[in-house]
Order: structure tokens, then sequence, then C-alpha cells
């Protein structure tokens, strides 16, 4: 489980993809703390860690991630979120996040506000209904509030902080990012269509 505060950055080394998935490493200041087989989040994906150096880690991802994720889209340089999972004890100051990405949205236009920019991104329609204003949304990883949302669209609104620690200061229009609803939205309604 993650909170969807970024503590890592890292940048992608290597690609290896064939018929059967790919491989990815990515360089990271994170790699000596990590051991194989723990779990890190990659713009928001739960990854397992299958390959150490001092300076890299590798994780396999399956087709089926590379399908349902925009990990599938990254290339070699290219930056990404990092964030190791919850420890017990620690404090959850964004959201309860899974790693499980519900789907890729696309970026539609970037405003700046002030010191802020707003964010909309377009929402695929199986999505759209867990999405309310004021509530949460994990973006690339990122936990953040939603501060507007339409039939097919949803807004957000980045701090200067959030712009700077984050890959979501670079995006343009037209980027694909994974997107995660609120875990307790999608309970909910599961709840609701299939009452005991």
């Amino acid at each position: 489980m993650f909170t969807g505060l970024i503590d890592h950055s890292g940048r992608i080394a290597a690609i290896d993809t064939t018929d059967a998935g790919s491989v990815i490493e990515i360089e990271t200041d994170l790699a000596p703390t990590l051991g194989l087989g723990d779990s890190v989040a990659v713009n928001g994906v739960c990854l397992t860690a299958t390959k150490l150096s001092d300076t890299s880690f590798s994780a396999d991802v399956m087709n089926e991630s590379l399908a349902r994720t925009a990990l599938g889209a990254l290339s070699a340089g290219d930056k990404v979120n990092l964030e190791l999972p919850l420890a017990v004890g620690d404090r959850l100051d964004g959201h309860i996040v899974q790693g499980h990405v519900d789907g890729v949205g696309e970026l539609l236009q970037r405003t700046d506000e002030g010191f802020s920019r707003v964010l909309r991104f377009l929402l695929p329609g199986d999505l759209a209904k867990y999405v309310v204003e004021k509530g949460s949304i994990t973006i690339d990883g990122v936990s953040l509030t939603v501060s507007a949302v339409g039939d097919d669209w949803l807004e957000v609104s980045l701090i200067p902080e959030t712009l700077e620690r984050t890959t979501l200061g670079s995006l343009q229009t037209g980027s694909h990012v994974n997107l995660e609803a609120d875990i307790l939205a999608k309970h909910v309604e599961r709840l609701l269509h299939h009452p005991q």
C-alpha cells in the first residue's frame, strides 16, 4: 500500500521488450535501499524489484500491466515517479493508494493560474463514475485532490512543490498518465451492486 506522496524520482536506463513482456531498468538513488522482491510504485504502478545494483533496479512488467497502464509508452531517458510502500506507523499524508492502475488518461489542457497549474485529463468512460470533486485521484502515482470534474474529464490544481518534485510538471498536452481511483469508491459500488 502506498500514499501517493512521491519521495523519489528515477530515470529509465533501459527497457527490454519481447512478446513475453518488458524488463525496465530504473536508475535512482533509492536503489541501495532496496532488496530483491521489494515493491516500488513506478508512476503509480506497483512493481517488484527483480535485479539490483548500486545505482539501479530492474522490474518485470507483464503484458497485462503494459496493456492497462502507460508504462509501455516509456522510453530510455524518461523520468518516473517512485514511492516505497507505507510502513506500519508511518503518517498517511496522501490517501490509500494500491498501485493498481485503473486506466490511462490523456492530458487535454494545462493552464497556469497564479503560482499553480491546472491540468485537465480525459477520463476513460468506466473510470469517470469513481471521480468526484474534492475527492482523491492518483495520477502517475501522485495523490491529488480533484478540483473539478465533468462527464469524461477531471481537473487537478498543482502547487509549485508538486510541479517540481514529480513528473507532472513536465507533462504536455497529449501526454498519457496512469490513473487510480479511490479504492473506497470501488468498494462502495461493489457493495451496492452485490448486497448479501
